[in-house]
């Protein structure tokens, strides 16, 4: 692709298409002076004097993003932020071709003869840019812009498009705007739009190997088996698409069961992930019951747990922290390496095993909360007793299943009870039935 001295070697080659053409059909003759093409500001050519010569200038008024090229290879970076891509910047050019003579029809010549050189050459093929950019021949000095042998480091000729020029059409309120922008008089022009110049970033990027192998390889030959199709619009990799609680609950409690539905999910063993939200921390691999490739089920742990399971097993009720977790499948064939599925989330609510009965000591009423599983020290807990949440008192060990709450006026009588742990409450509501239901013991009485 081309670089930053695009832009101008654009308008090197059209002044010197343009040069060729007043040279090789004698224009100077037909309107009985030299004639002289420049790419200057409107403003900046000088017609009023007496001695001023027939004059050709094509002015770039405008540059915009090529809307085709514009989303194509969007910068990308790898997980260390270094640069994959680099997309180029893919600019269209307007020009404003203006015609100046003194003599009678001498503009309408001069742009007659431009516009017929731009007609039939609506496409800037590499050889006539090489050319134009690298003069072999000794011309006037008048007749090249300064820079020109610098604009042959562009590159414009190696881009993958080609230039094209297209007559652009404005209106006489554009042009008469365009011309009072320029703050000087106006004169016979047209403009034409000029595309694409794609310019390449400076940066360097990353260049991966090439891919040896594409699948798992066959035994029997050793080659890789390639690209596997299926006549199937599922995946060919096992996903998760849906966990189902017992009950319709909108949380899981210890001890139940969770059902898993998915695809590709047999194999010859199936091990579960569970990863809590909150504090990251992850439980190891887990059993699972009855997989089959459309679906698994799998127990939390009860609590207790029966039999008793060392402390550091996932197994072990303790090492469980009430919140939201994140599961995966974890899919083990023989002679394959294991695969995850997607994760899919579920809440771990807590269990309120039991409430003592309240004490009452200057209106003020205590409670002490019996709960499964434990709550860790860093968590936040609330009791709520009717509509009033109450704060837990500050926890002292680092897991503990008895919980304290202190508040005064509470109102006297059954009050229904929740124990909210991160967010995550107690279940309430009794759904097993055809009707929901309250839950008739999770209630205490005030007094």
């Amino acid at each position: 692709m081309s670089n930053a001295l695009a832009i101008a070697a654009v308008t090197a080659v059209l002044r010197g298409l343009l040069d060729n053409a007043v040279i090789d059909n004698s224009v100077s003759n037909a309107v009985g002076d030299r004639v002289k093409v420049t790419s200057l500001p409107p403003d900046l050519v000088i017609q009023g004097s007496s001695n001023a010569k027939p004059q050709l200038n094509i002015f770039l008024y405008n540059v915009a993003q090529n809307q085709g090229w514009r989303n194509v290879g969007l910068p990308s970076r790898d997980g260390r932020g270094d640069r994959l891509t680099n997309p180029p910047l893919a600019l269209d050019l307007y020009y404003l071709l203006t015609a100046y003579a003194k003599p009678d029809f001498g503009s309408e010549i001069l742009l007659g003869y431009a516009m017929q050189t731009l007609h039939e050459m609506p496409v800037l093929n590499r050889d006539l840019i090489r050319r134009s950019l690298e003069p072999t021949s000794p011309v006037d000095d008048d007749l090249l812009p300064p820079a020109a042998g610098d604009l042959s480091a562009s590159d414009l000729a190696e881009q993958v498009e080609l230039i094209k020029i297209t007559p652009h059409q404005v209106s006489i309120e554009e042009i008469s705007k365009l011309w009072s922008t320029f703050q000087t008089n106006y004169r016979q022009s047209v403009v034409y739009h000029v595309s694409v110049v794609l310019i390449e970033s400076k940066y360097q990027t990353k260049s991966p190997l090439p891919v040896l192998t594409r699948g798992i390889p066959d035994p029997a030959t050793g080659r890789d088996r390639g690209i596997i199709s299926q006549p199937s619009l599922l995946p060919p990799f096992p996903a998760l698409e849906e966990i189902n609680i017992p009950n319709r609950q909108p949380a899981v409690r210890m001890g139940e069961v969770l059902t898993f539905k998915g695809h590709h999910l047999g194999g010859d063993k199936v091990m579960v992930r569970l990863t809590h939200v909150r504090s990251s921390r992850t439980l190891g691999l887990l059993d699972t019951s009855d997989a089959t490739p459309a679906g698994f089920q799998f127990q939390i742990p009860p609590d207790p747990a029966s039999p008793p399971v060392p402390p550091d097993s996932s197994l072990n009720p303790d090492n469980w922290e009430i919140g939201l977790y994140s599961i995966a499948a974890i899919i083990q064939r023989a002679g394959k390496p294991d695969r995850a599925t997607n994760e899919l989330s579920v809440a771990l609510a807590p269990l309120i095993k039991s409430i003592d009965p309240p004490d009452v000591t200057d209106d003020v009423v205590t409670l002490t909360v019996k709960c499964s599983p434990k709550v860790w020290k860093s968590q936040k807990v609330t009791l709520v007793i009717g509509e009033r949440e109450i704060n837990a008192e500050p926890i002292t060990l680092e897991k503990t299943d008895t919980l304290t709450f202190k508040s005064a006026n509470l109102t006297s009588g059954k009050q229904w009870a929740r124990l909210r742990v991160d967010g995550v409450e107690s279940i309430l509501i009794d759904r097993s039935g055809s009707l929901p239901a309250y839950d008739p013991t999770q209630q205490v009485i005030i007094p």
